[in-house]
């Protein structure tokens, strides 16, 4: 399996901003990750 290149922090800020009202396209353009991973 591959390691992550996010910290748990970073995980737990992605998903935060998301609950926040933040459009998920944005966060994951930032965090340049894709929404599938983000939803996953």
């Amino acid at each position: 399996m591959k390691a992550s290149r996010l910290s748990d922090a970073q995980k737990a800020s992605i998903v935060k901003q998301g609950e926040d009202g933040v459009p998920v396209a944005r966060v994951c353009r930032e965090a340049r990750i894709s929404q599938a991973t983000y939803f996953n």
